[in-house]
C-alpha cells in the first residue's frame, strides 16, 4: 500500500461573546473561538494534516478566508469537502491523531461526542479518531485563556 502521513497545526484567538464550536461540536463556555468561518480549530487541524498527506496543500488553499462564502460556515461542511477531495483521488483514511491544547474548559467529557460527530462527518469508525486534551500549565497564550491551539497528524493510504 502506498501509506503518507500529514501534519496540521492551527490556532484560534479566544474572545467573550463568541460561539466556541470545537470537534463539531458547541461548547459551553463564557468565550468562543474568533476566525472567518466557526473557528473550529480541531476540525481546520484535521483537514490540514488530511490534505497535506494528500499533497493537496492547506484548508486555506482550497476555502479562502478572503471569500464570503466561507463567512461563519459549519467547519464540518469543509471537512466534508476534504474528505471528498481525497476519496476522489483514491485515498482512505488510515487513522488520525489530534492534541487539543486548552486552559479551559476540561475537555475530557465531551471528547466522545467529538469522536461521535467526527466518525459520522468523515465516514470513519470512531476507533479510527483520537482527540487528546492537554492545558499548557497556565503558560503562554492558551495558559492565559487567550487562545486554543491544536494539532493532528493522519495517515492516508491509497486504495
Amino acid at each position: 500500500m502506498n501509506f503518507r502521513i500529514g501534519f496540521g497545526y492551527d490556532v484560534h484567538q479566544l474572545r467573550e461573546e463568541y460561539d466556541f464550536w470545537l470537534g463539531g461540536i458547541k461548547l459551553e463556555h463564557e468565550k468562543g473561538a474568533v476566525g472567518h468561518s466557526d473557528a473550529d480549530v480541531l476540525i481546520h487541524v484535521i483537514c490540514d494534516a488530511l490534505l497535506g498527506a494528500a499533497n493537496m496543500r492547506d484548508i486555506g488553499f482550497h476555502f479562502s478566508d478572503k471569500d464570503p462564502k466561507y463567512k461563519g460556515i459549519d467547519s464540518k461542511i469543509l471537512l466534508r469537502e476534504v474528505m471528498k477531495l481525497l476519496r476522489d483521488a483514491g485515498y482512505e483514511i488510515g487513522n488520525i491523531d489530534t492534541t487539543v491544547c486548552l486552559q479551559v474548559p476540561k475537555l475530557n467529557p465531551h471528547i466522545p461526542t467529538m469522536k461521535s460527530c467526527l466518525a459520522e462527518v468523515m465516514g470513519l469508525e470512531e476507533g479510527a479518531i483520537s482527540i487528546k486534551a492537554t492545558t499548557t500549565e497556565q503558560l503562554g497564550f492558551v495558559g492565559r485563556e487567550e487562545g486554543v491551539s491544536a494539532y493532528c497528524v493522519a495517515l492516508i493510504y491509497k486504495k
